[in-house]
C-alpha cells in the first residue's frame, strides 16, 4: 500500500491559489524530497496531508485513511521547523509528556534521547537547549510510536554538519524499515545525496517529480568537465578538445549530456598529456533553477 497519496489536488485562499491540481505519492521506504520557494505552497501540502485544513478539491489519502483521521494520526509524525518546547520541563520530562498521549509509557523518554545524541542533556531544561538540541527533541518526539509516515518540515533547521549527518542516518533507518519521509528543505546539498526521489513544487505547481538521475535527463542541462593536463601542456589540450577555459593546469569543458561519452574518447585519445578527468554533471540547484524558471515562464 502506497502510504501517502495526492491526486489531483487543489486549495484556494480567497483569490490565491495555493495549490493547482498537485498530484504526488511517496511509497513505503521512499525518501521524498519537497523543493519550493517560499510561497510555493509546500506548507499548504502538509498541513493537508497532517488533516489540519481541507483541500478545496482532489483526493488524499494517508496510509489507507482520510488525513486527520484517527488511523492517519496514529502512524503519522510531524516535524515542523522551529520546533516549541516548554522551556522549564527537561528533555526526558517534556518526552515523557509526549509519550503519555500516545498512550505508552514515560520510561520510553530516555532510549528516544539516546537516540537522537541527547541523553546526556536529558535531566537539563528545555530553555538552556540550543535551536539544534531542540530540533533533537522535536525529531526524538517524532519517533514516537514507529511512525509510518513521516512529514518533516526544514528538519535540519539549526543542526551542525555532524547533526546533520546522524539525522539523515536515522532517516535511513527508517525507510528501511518501510516508513515513508516526505521531506521539505533548502538545503540542496544534502538533500540531493539523501534522497530517492525530488518533487519542484513552484507557485502551487508540481513541475517536476523524479529521481535525480531522471531529472538530469530531463532537463538536459550541459555537464562540465575539469581535465587535469601535464604541467605545460594546457594549451596543446585545450586547443585538442576546442575547449575554451585554462588556467595553465586545468582546462574546462562544457558539452551537452549526450556528447558526453564522445567527449571522453577525444580526451583518453589524447593519452600523456592528460591526468586526470572529473565530470561535474548539473547539481541539484542547477536542476530547481531551470525547472523553477521554466514554470516561471
Amino acid at each position: 500500500m502506497t502510504h501517502l497519496i495526492l491526486s489531483r489536488l487543489t486549495k484556494t485562499f480567497g483569490r490565491e491559489t495555493a495549490l493547482d491540481d498537485v498530484s504526488l505519492s511517496v511509497a513505503p521506504g521512499e525518501r521524498v524530497a519537497l523543493l519550493g520557494h517560499n510561497g510555493a505552497g509546500k506548507s499548504t501540502l502538509m498541513k493537508i496531508v497532517l488533516g489540519l485544513i481541507p483541500a478545496d478539491a482532489g483526493r488524499v489519502e494517508v496510509l489507507g485513511a482520510p488525513p486527520g483521521s484517527p488511523q492517519a494520526r496514529a502512524q503519522v509524525a510531524y516535524l515542523p521547523e522551529n520546533a516549541a518546547f516548554h522551556p522549564a520541563l527537561t528533555g526526558e520530562e517534556q518526552m515523557g509528556l509526549y509519550l503519555r498521549l500516545r498512550g505508552q509509557s514515560p520510561r520510553d523518554a530516555r532510549p528516544l534521547l539516546d537516540r537522537v545524541g541527547l541523553g546526556s542533556a536529558a535531566t537539563r531544561r528545555i530553555g538552556t537547549y540550543s535551536k539544534g538540541m531542540r530540533q533533537r527533541v522535536g525529531l526524538a518526539q517524532a519517533l514516537i510510536g514507529r511512525p509510518r509516515l513521516l512529514i518533516l518540515d526544514e528538519p535540519t533547521s539549526g543542526l551542525d554538519p555532524v547533526s546533520r549527518r546522524e539525522f539523515y542516518a536515522i532517516l535511513d533507518d527508517l525507510a528501511a524499515d518501510g516508513a515513508a519521509i516526505l521531506l521539505s528543505s533548502h538545503a540542496l546539498t544534502e538533500v540531493e545525496a539523501r534522497t530517492d526521489r525530488i518533487a519542484i513544487l513552484s507557485r502551487g505547481v508540481v513541475v517536476a517529480d523524479d529521481t535525480l538521475a531522471g531529472l538530469r535527463r530531463n532537463a538536459a542541462l550541459p555537464t562540465r568537465m575539469q581535465i587535469a593536463a601535464r604541467p605545460g601542456a594546457a594549451d596543446e589540450v585545450a586547443e585538442a578538445l576546442q575547449a575554451g577555459g585554462r588556467n595553465g593546469v586545468t582546462v574546462d569543458l562544457v558539452c551537452a549530456a549526450d556528447e558526453k561519452l564522445d567527449r571522453l574518447g577525444r580526451i583518453a585519445a589524447l593519452g600523456p598529456l592528460v591526468e586526470d578527468v572529473e565530470i561535474l554533471p548539473p547539481s541539484l540547484k542547477d536542476i530547481y533553477d531551470h525547472y523553477s524558471r521554466r514554470e516561471a515562464k
